[in-house]
């Protein structure tokens, strides 16, 4: 049986959604239950409801399982705690191998989400399970929070420079990439970057939704401290809040960039284009 952590959002209803086809059976943890009857709709075998920070919870959903998918709440303080309680897990109930959902670039210190997963990847290292090692670019999917301004004004209003390159990934991509690896033992003791084929500035990733759509959308710097506000209205947490500013500084410098090859052997064929990705989202695919 295949655990996945953090099951309820959009990257473990992905990864879901790719593992279907390899009829293995899942089991999916969550915090809320509210996140349990989806997941159970798409054919999940089990859902465990707790708290990733209680040992004793994560102690007995770990039992039984081959395979661990370990994804941590986005902009999460605890993430290190988080993932040393289920490295331990793992290790007692003798999981065969453990897969965790890293990130781009984890090497960076000014980015603290970024410079945590690098800290779990460390853990990873030392604790003598077999692991695998993802690390995906921003997803295309993210575009999707700023697509009523898009429709509504025609704007891509972003809280970092226009010129910023970012190599946008596929989270369909990074999905059918995590069930390879979680299915075939010859990813064991790897590090995977996972890269879309494209490193667009926000300038031209407005020209690719202006020609997608068939009118003009254009791109704009959105003043930091506005979107701050915007964000305390919908009582986002602070520790989330100053991460995400920090994140936007550090884009808005040095973007995040990376090559698309390693992806596409994953795959076997070509990542996804923004512009593929876009005409989905367009037709509701």
């Amino acid at each position: 049986m295949i655990l996945i952590t953090g099951a309820g959002g959009k990257t473990g209803h992905a990864i879901i959604k790719a593992l279907a086809k390899y009829n293995v059976p899942i089991k999916a943890l969550v915090r809320h239950i509210d996140q349990v009857n989806p997941l159970l709709s798409v054919g999940v075998a089990q859902v465990s409801v707790g708290n990733m920070l209680d040992p004793a919870f994560i102690n007995g959903a770990f039992e039984g399982i081959q395979s661990v998918y370990h994804i941590c709440p986005n902009m999460c303080p605890d993430e290190l705690s988080m993932a040393e309680i289920a490295i331990n897990a793992a290790r007692s109930a003798g999981v065969a191998h453990f897969v965790y959902h890293s990130v781009l670039h984890p090497q960076v210190e000014l980015m603290p989400h970024h410079w945590l997963k690098m800290r779990v990847e460390e853990r990873l290292f030392t604790s003598g399970l077999p692991f695998t090692i993802l690390q995906p670019a921003p997803y295309m999917q993210n575009v999707m929070g700023y697509w009523d301004k898009i429709n509504i004004l025609g704007e891509y209003a972003l809280p970092y420079a226009i010129t910023t390159r970012l190599s946008m990934v596929d989270i369909e991509d990074v999905a059918w990439a995590a069930a390879n690896v979680l299915t075939n033992p010859i990813h064991m003791n790897s590090i995977y970057e996972l890269c879309g084929p494209e490193a667009l500035t926000q300038q031209e990733a407005a020209e690719v939704i202006s020609d997608s759509l068939g009118r003009k959308v254009k791109a704009i710097v959105l003043d930091r401290n506005e979107w701050k506000n915007a964000a305390l209205q919908h009582k986002m947490p602070e520790y989330s809040i100053e991460t995400l500013l920090k994140m936007f500084i550090y884009y808005e410098q040095f973007g995040l960039v990376g090559s698309s090859q390693v992806l596409g052997w994953l795959l076997g064929r070509p990542p996804h284009r923004f512009c593929e990705f876009l005409s989905k989202l367009i037709k509701g695919d």
